[in-house]
């Protein structure tokens, strides 16, 4: 319901490919195609039902793409059961065996990753090459800093950013070499700076679409803060096609974290929760971290594409977080329910929550308009009424502005003919 951010930058426009083809899963991916976003399985790939079990988590979470490894034949003959029962296209992740490539080909997947610093030899690279063309599956050429060539980590004198592109431009011409075009291009590295200026300088090399992330990145929040400083960083600057953040955590909140950053740039349209709530002050009435953490618990699994604002006093709340679609706002012991900054309902502050998620429900049933004209009679009234109850208890002017002001024109006054004026 909440219009989305406007980007700062235009879209960067690349070639576009697709993972998959209809009446089957398919993601395009470039191009005008929305930035999607990826997550990789912790599973062992030959658990099928382990692996698909967790495919669908990642997928209600967000992702539109999901990885699995491919480093053994048991694995492959996973992806074979895999595949067609998954509900979004499957990459097979390949790291030093050309032969997985091949299998996992066979096993029907809709994309391939592979490593230039890992599968080095050109024969082996135009082979898995020229079947992926033949059968129409993209591939990303995944360049890693931590697993750059050796040649050329001595070339550049280190994983530089010319070093990295450098790898990726080599893999490129071999594909060229056998016709094979359908290709998108990582060029990570744990170090957020590298990554960016690595990134910066592939979109300027490179008309193939870009899938950005932090590798390595870490556990969360730490994790979380180095992924969104480099992805954000780009997308805001029209760089990027398709994005992952590489957490060491459940993979389900990667897949959350990247549908949640491309919403809050305004990339996607809002599919679920956006929760906002104030970072609590002297004013607050209630605790508001743990009503914030209540809510989003309560609110988080409903899929309910709306913002929501947890405020901690009635003074300011309602006003601060009018572009909200919905709110709630503590004061003299209750909540005070709006909607667009409207006052739609009071109720007893043990019963914030409760009204927050039913009256979300309805908003969305029904629509902002309905829910404004079932407002309860009287309610904004009686939100007035606290709310000038809690200014005259606390005090409107708690910076004693008007004190400040009147000793700040008699300082200015006096400085004005040489002489201080005395402050009593």
């Amino acid at each position: 319901m909440s219009r989305p951010a406007t980007p700062s930058a235009p879209r960067r426009r690349t070639r576009q490919i697709r993972l998959g083809s209809p009446p089957g899963p398919s993601v395009a991916v470039g191009g005008d195609a929305p930035v999607s976003v990826q997550s990789m399985t912790t599973t062992k790939t030959a658990d099928v039902e382990g692996t698909l079990s967790q495919v669908y988590a990642l997928a209600a979470a967000g992702a539109d793409i999901v990885r699995c490894t491919c480093n053994e034949a048991e694995a492959a003959e996973g992806l074979a059961h895999i595949v067609p029962r998954s509900p979004v296209p499957v990459v097979a992740d390949i790291h030093f065996h050309h032969e997985m490539a091949l299998a996992a080909l066979e096993a029907g997947v809709h994309g391939l990753r592979l490593n230039p610093g890992n599968l080095r030899k050109a024969d082996e690279i135009r082979l898995v090459a020229s079947e992926a063309r033949d059968r129409a599956v993209p591939i990303r050429i995944g360049v890693n800093a931590g697993s750059l060539h050796p040649e050329l980590y001595k070339r550049f004198g280190g994983a530089t950013p010319e070093a990295l592109v450098e790898s990726a431009r080599i893999e490129l011409a071999l594909f060229e070499e056998v016709g094979f075009e359908d290709v998108k291009i990582s060029v990570k590295a744990s170090s957020v700076p590298l990554m960016i200026e690595a990134y910066r300088l592939a979109s300027e090399t490179f008309d193939h679409p870009l899938h950005l992330g932090v590798t390595e990145a870490g556990p969360p929040p730490a994790g979380l803060v180095k992924g969104t400083a480099g992805i954000a960083t780009l997308l805001a600057e029209g760089i990027g096609d398709t994005i992952r953040y590489s957490l060491t955590a459940d993979p389900v909140e990667e897949a959350r974290a990247g549908r949640q950053l491309l919403e809050a740039l305004g990339l996607r349209e809002r599919k679920g929760l956006d929760l906002i709530a104030c970072p609590s002050c002297g004013r607050a009435e209630i605790d508001v971290i743990g009503v914030a953490k209540a809510a989003q618990s309560a609110l988080e699994n409903r899929n309910l594409p709306i913002q929501v604002a947890v405020m901690g006093c009635v003074v300011n709340g309602p006003g601060e977080a009018r572009q909200a679609d919905l709110g709630i706002a503590a004061g003299r012991r209750k909540g005070h329910l709006f909607i667009k900054g409207k006052i739609v309902r009071v109720v007893p502050e043990d019963d914030m929550v409760t009204a927050l998620v039913e009256e979300a429900e309805r908003l969305v049933a029904e629509g902002i308009e309905a829910r404004l004209a079932a407002a309860d009679v009287g309610a904004e009234a009686e939100a007035e009424a606290d709310r000038r109850a809690l200014l005259e208890a606390k005090g409107e002017d708690v910076n004693h502005a008007g004190d400040k002001v009147e000793l700040i024109r008699r300082t200015v006054a006096g400085h004005g003919d040489g002489q201080a004026a005395p402050v009593q």
